[in-house]
């Protein structure tokens, strides 16, 4: 196969979009799937900055959310078959780990791990695709591959929210978003909001938020605490700004949860007082919500088609793969809404 991929050359650069081929027999558990839409999220702008540190993999393929249809499956295979319709997700689910692919480009090996989404077509292992009824749309098949399943798996698997409990979402971007969505499914209150940009705290009303707080024109420390009467149960970080996570722990009562979904860059770590974490505040660091795929995504759906929540609104832009520096570049300044597809 020949196809057009946007591929990460080079640490803090462009993404180069060109021509890649794979040209090896599938192995035990790999799939190719035909790319239809990629979200972006925020994940791969940390590994474009290398957040995480030394990146030795370059030069790799990049994605890690999508929808797509499947044209040929390797050895092993059981659980998807060609033809089905599919959700493309990084959390593991049913089905082998298969090893991960090589592509060529320019003669040189181009790494990619067990999924990848910026890509036209995608050698993907088996257990990280999740059969969904023909009639899903693409859009909304896509952000079941991270967006979705992370914001609902952080509300029933990492805070645990309860009716009534308070809760904060630092950052309403694409899995803020839908963190809110799932805090008022189980009836939180309040539900507050902070973010940079008064465009996103609009879509954050839209999905629930009860308060919204712009934190570059107040005090949202002293806001927030007006609003809970000093009593917030969980505070949830997407920023992994160090200074933002000492002041939720700050900010949650002796027995609150502060939720980590944004990743501190290497290096930069938390200051606390631990002393609270012997007597009930807790701080956990969030894996995709610890979702589990196969069982998640057909509970999420069938709950969106019995109409008890939308993403309608969620999605602001679309843009071509060639366009995909420039979408990046929108969601890095913030003039990106919500959350931001990659259209094949």
């Amino acid at each position: 196969m020949e196809f057009q991929a946007a591929i990460l050359t080079e640490q803090k650069k462009p993404l180069v979009i060109a021509n890649i081929t794979h040209s090896e027999n599938l192995k035990i558990g790999q799939v190719v799937v035909e790319l239809y839409v990629s979200g972006i999220c925020g994940s791969q702008l940390g590994e474009i900055d290398g957040v995480k540190g030394f990146d030795k993999f370059i030069p790799h393929l990049m994605g890690h959310e999508g929808c797509g249809r499947i044209i040929k499956t390797g050895p092993g295979v059981t659980t998807v078959q060609e033809g089905d319709k599919v959700v493309l997700h990084w959390k593991q689910g049913r089905g082998i780990n298969s090893e991960t692919p090589f592509y060529e480009y320019n003669g040189k090996i181009i790494n990619a791990g067990w999924v990848t989404t910026f890509n036209k077509y995608a050698v993907i292992s088996e257990n990280r695709l999740t059969k969904i009824p023909e009639d899903t749309p693409n859009d909304v098949a896509a952000l079941f591959g991270c967006a979705i399943t992370t914001g609902f798996g952080v509300i029933e698997n990492n805070a645990k929210l309860k009716i009534g409990e308070s809760i904060v979402v630092l950052g309403s971007g694409g899995i803020g978003l839908n963190i809110i969505q799932a805090a008022n499914l189980v009836s939180a209150y309040p539900i507050i909001a902070v973010d940079l940009y008064d465009e996103r705290l609009k879509l954050a009303k839209k999905f629930g938020a009860t308060h919204i707080i712009n934190s570059t024109k107040s005090d949202f420390m002293r806001g927030i605490r007006s609003i809970v009467n000093d009593s917030l149960d969980v505070f949830v970080d997407n920023t992994g700004l160090p200074e933002i996570i000492e002041q939720g722990y700050e900010l949650i009562n002796k027995d609150g949860r502060l939720i980590l979904v944004g990743v501190p860059r290497k290096g930069k770590n938390i200051n606390i007082f631990s002393l609270p974490l012997h007597f009930g505040k807790t701080i956990t660091g969030s894996f995709g919500g610890e979702c589990n795929p196969e069982k998640d995504i057909p509970r999420y759906l069938n709950l969106m088609s019995k109409g008890k929540w939308s993403i309608e609104g969620l999605v602001t832009e679309r843009y071509a793969l060639k366009d995909i520096n420039l979408a990046i570049s929108r969601i890095r300044d913030g003039s990106a809404v919500g959350r931001v597809l990659i259209d094949f």
